[in-house]
C-alpha cells in the first residue's frame, strides 16, 4: 500500500502542512470578514449621519455654486437661438426669441425671477427687462435689435448678449469670479472688478484678520486662567471652572446683548472710564457697532473654547516635572518655559484651532455689535441668501471659505501635526 495514501486517510490531523495552513487562513479570513461586517454595522449610523448632515449639504452647496438653469428654463427659445448662432452679433432671430420668452415669463408670473437674475449680472437690468416685456406684450411689431434699443438704450450695450449667452448655460464659474471680485469684460475675458466695486476680497482678509486677532486674545487671556485651574487646589479649580462654564452655558444672544449694554456710549464701561478720569463726559469712547465691539464680544464668547481643551491637557501634567526642574537648578520661570509650556502646546494648538475655525464662520455677533466696520464675510453670505436671493453667489462664497479653512488645517497639520492635537 502506498504510504502517502495511508497518511491522507487518517483524518484532518494527518493533512499536509500546506493544506492545514490553507484551511487556517480561510478560517481567519472568514472571522475577519465577520468582524468587519459587525464593525460596519456599528458605525453605520455615524456614517449615515455624516453623509446627511455634512457631505450631502456640502455637495449641494457646490452644485448651487456652479449650476444654475434658471435662465435656460425660463428663456428656452433664447438659449437655443444663442446656441445655434455662430455670429458675434446676434441676428433678429435671437432678439425675436428673447421677446417671446420675456412675454411668456411675464404671463407665467416669473418675469421677476428673470429680471432679478439678469440684474445680478448687470445692475439696472431689472427695470429694463420688465419694461421691455410689457412693451413686447402690447405690440405685434417685428422685434429686432432696433426695437429693443428703442425701448431702452441699454440693449445696445455689446456686453448684454454675451452675458445672456453665459447666463443660459447651466454650468458656470461666474459665481466664483464674483466671490473673488473678478468679472468678465465685453470680450469674455476675466478681469478684476473696478476699485469701487471690490467687496469680497477685503471682507475675506478682514474675516481672517479678526479670527486671528480673536484667537490671539483668547490665548493671552485663556492660558493664565487654564494654568490657575490646573495648578490650584481642587476647590479653587472647581470655582474657576464654574466661572468659565456659566457664561458658556448662557445663550449667546444674551451675552451679546449684555455687551451692547456695557459697551454703548452711556454704558457701564464708559461710565467707569469717566469716573476714573480717562475720558471726559463729552468724549465718551464708542466701543460698540464697530470692529472693537466685534473683537471684545467674540473674544468673550469664544474664550471657553480655548480654556477647556487647554485645561484638560494641563491637568494631566504631573506637578513633579516642575519640582524636578527646579531641583536641578532651573528658576521658576525657566522651568515653566522649558518644561511645562512645551508639554501644554498640544492643548494650545487644539484650543487655537477650535477658536480660529469658529471665529471665521461667526455671524450673529458681528451682525449685532459690528456695525458697518465690524462686518465679516458670513454677514455677506447671509445677505445674499436672505435679501438679494443670490444663492449661487452665497454658495460660492461659502465654498471659498470652506477651502480656506481646509487650507489652514492643512498648514496646521504640516507644521504642528494633527496627531499632536489634544482635546483632553
Amino acid at each position: 500500500m502506498d504510504p502517502s495514501t495511508t497518511v491522507n486517510n487518517q483524518g484532518p490531523e494527518a493533512s499536509t502542512p500546506g493544506q492545514w495552513n490553507s484551511t487556517l487562513k480561510a478560517r481567519v479570513q472568514r472571522a475577519r470578514r465577520g468582524e468587519t461586517r459587525k464593525s460596519l454595522f456599528l458605525v453605520a449610523p455615524v456614517i449615515v449621519f455624516l453623509l446627511l448632515a455634512f457631505l450631502v449639504p456640502i455637495a449641494k452647496m457646490f452644485e448651487v455654486s456652479i449650476y444654475d438653469s434658471t435662465l435656460r428654463d425660463l428663456l428656452p427659445n433664447t438659449a437655443r437661438a444663442l446656441g445655434s448662432s455662430s455670429k458675434q452679433q446676434p441676428d433678429n432671430q435671437v432678439w425675436q426669441s428673447l421677446a417671446r420668452d420675456l412675454v411668456s415669463a411675464r404671463e407665467q408670473g416669473k418675469l421677476g425671477i428673470v429680471a432679478g437674475r439678469l440684474n445680478d449680472e448687470r445692475s439696472g437690468l431689472r427695470s429694463v427687462v420688465e419694461r421691455t416685456a410689457r412693451r413686447a406684450a402690447a405690440t405685434d411689431d417685428l422685434h429686432s435689435a432696433e426695437w429693443f434699443a428703442s425701448v431702452d438704450p441699454l440693449w445696445r450695450d455689446p456686453g448684454i448678449m454675451p452675458m445672456l449667452a453665459r447666463g443660459t448655460r447651466p454650468f458656470t464659474i461666474d459665481n466664483y469670479l464674483s466671490a473673488l471680485d473678478f468679472r468678465r469684460d465685453e470680450q469674455g475675458k476675466i478681469v478684476s472688478q473696478p476699485e469701487d466695486s471690490r467687496i469680497y476680497r477685503s471682507l475675506f482678509f478682514k474675516t481672517f484678520w479678526v479670527a486671528i486677532a480673536v484667537t490671539t486674545l483668547c490665548g493671552v487671556l485663556g492660558y493664565p486662567i487654564a494654568y490657575l485651574m490646573a495648578t490650584r487646589s481642587k476647590a479653587t479649580a472647581n470655582r474657576l471652572i464654574v466661572l468659565v462654564l456659566v457664561p458658556f452655558w448662557t445663550s449667546m444672544l444674551v451675552r451679546v446683548t449684555a455687551w451692547i449694554v456695557m459697551l454703548q456710549s452711556q454704558g457701564v464701561v464708559n461710565d467707569l472710564l469717566v469716573l476714573a478720569g480717562v475720558v471726559n463726559e463729552h468724549n465718551r469712547v464708542m466701543l460698540i457697532y464697530n470692529l472693537t465691539g466685534t473683537l471684545i464680544a467674540m473674544t468673550h464668547i469664544l474664550l471657553p473654547f480655548f480654556i477647556l481643551p487647554l485645561y484638560s491637557v494641563m491637568v494631566a501634567v504631573p506637578p513633579s516635572y516642575m519640582r524636578a526642574a527646579q531641583s536641578l537648578g532651573a528658576g521658576r520661570f525657566s522651568a515653566f518655559w522649558k518644561v511645562y509650556f512645551p508639554i501644554t502646546l498640544p492643548g494650545v494648538g487644539a484650543g487655537a484651532l477650535l477658536v480660529l475655525i469658529l471665529a471665521i464662520g461667526y455671524y450673529i455677533t458681528p451682525a449685532l455689535v459690528g456695525g458697518q466696520s465690524g462686518q465679516m464675510i458670513s454677514n455677506m453670505i447671509a445677505f445674499n441668501i436672505q435679501t438679494s436671493l443670490n444663492w449661487g453667489l452665497a454658495a460660492a462664497l461659502s465654498m471659498v471659505l470652506l477651502v480656506a479653512v481646509l487650507g489652514l488645517y492643512f498648514v496646521y497639520n504640516r507644521v504642528v501635526g494633527a496627531e499632536n492635537l489634544k482635546l483632553g
